[in-house]
């Protein structure tokens, strides 16, 4: 099915393809190769594990006892990661590794955040990747070089994203602020500011539409809203269950006419973006679903837990077909320092 197909009704029939409950706590993090059809996630047990999203196929798995797996992206290329640590922040610093996941190697630390990332995102055009710490400061990287290349020191705890077009890059602060940097020289400040009315919860998630024209937040009290990503005007937003242990993600079908999120009762939600209205309402049965994206290339989306789940299209009435997930092959185990 192409995704310029996405309809009301393919959105609504939206089911479980296949299930990874063998996860030893909570996954913190997903995200989808831009251009090629895998996923990574890094958990609580300390494991980085890339899927090939086309079969719902475990293709490795690497563990990180040192340092922990806490937030994750892809770099441009498919078996390289960006991964951040959750352990010995304070006595080494090394908050963030360049990971390749072909040949189990640490290419690269990255040393100066003192407390846990938050956000973390890598600039679509070029080596460029941003991270954003309770220690109150977004750091702006370049993967081929150690040394922080720029840094801000804000209020709150910064939530980061480039636009798809890796020439704007937005930050959320406190009290529900949105500022835009242009990533070329983001060091004059930020071009524009953006307030969401009435709403002064963190932001635990921003995220740009392909075509640029939205930004979506999900915040730390379980709103999800819809800004225009010009002007920052409010045009939608949706107030759903609380989770005072969890915070929720929101998504962008690739089009743009769709948002996903979770919620704090374990339900998942489809809205239309043009209409406002929600279009499909989900129970997940894994819990609070804290990690949701939709894949780039691909109608499908992929919710997790502390268990991970393919959603597609179901097409009959009856109970979903899985994509078959094999279990007959073990897959490579790595253990990385």
């Amino acid at each position: 099915m192409s995704l310029t197909e996405l309809d009301d009704g393919t959105i609504r029939s939206m089911a479980i393809g296949a299930v990874f409950a063998d996860f030893g706590g909570k996954i913190n993090s997903i995200d989808f190769h831009r251009k090629d059809d895998i996923l990574v996630t890094a958990s609580e047990d300390d494991s980085v594990r890339l899927y090939d999203i086309t079969n719902a196929k475990l293709l490795k798995t690497t563990y990180h006892k040192k340092h922990g797996a806490d937030r994750i992206c892809f770099t441009h290329h498919p078996s390289s990661v960006i991964c951040s640590s959750r352990y010995n922040l304070d006595s080494s610093g090394e908050s963030l590794r360049y990971l390749s996941m072909y040949d189990n190697r640490c290419l690269r630390y990255f040393k100066g955040h003192r407390d846990r990332i938050l956000s973390l995102c890598m600039s679509p055009v070029n080596d460029s990747f941003m991270s954003g710490s309770l220690d109150h400061s977004v750091r702006i990287w370049d993967l081929r070089v150690n040394a922080c290349q720029g840094i801000l020191h804000l209020r709150g705890r910064p939530t980061v994203a480039y636009d798809q077009q890796g020439l704007v890059f937005a930050v959320a602060m406190e009290g529900g602020a949105i500022k835009l940097f242009d990533s070329r020289s983001y060091d004059k400040g930020p071009f524009d500011t953006f307030l969401v009315g009435g709403d002064t919860a963190e932001v635990c998630d921003i995220k740009f539409s392909n075509d640029g024209k939205s930004m979506l937040l999900t915040t730390t009290n379980n709103n999800v809203y819809i800004l225009d990503a010009y002007g920052g005007e409010k045009r939608c937003g949706y107030s759903l269950e609380p989770s005072p242990s969890a915070n929720i993600e929101a998504t962008f079908t690739p089009d743009g006419q769709y948002v996903v999120s979770g919620s704090g009762d374990g339900t998942l939600h489809a809205w239309s973006v043009n209409t406002r209205n929600e279009v499909a309402s989900w129970t997940s049965s894994i819990g609070i679903a804290s990690c949701l994206k939709w894949a780039p290339r691909r109608v499908m989306f992929v919710a997790a837990s502390t268990v991970l789940t393919f959603w597609i299209p179901n097409d009959s009435n009856a109970e979903p077909s899985p994509m078959e997930a094999e279990t007959g092959a073990q897959p490579q185990h790595e253990h990385l320092s």
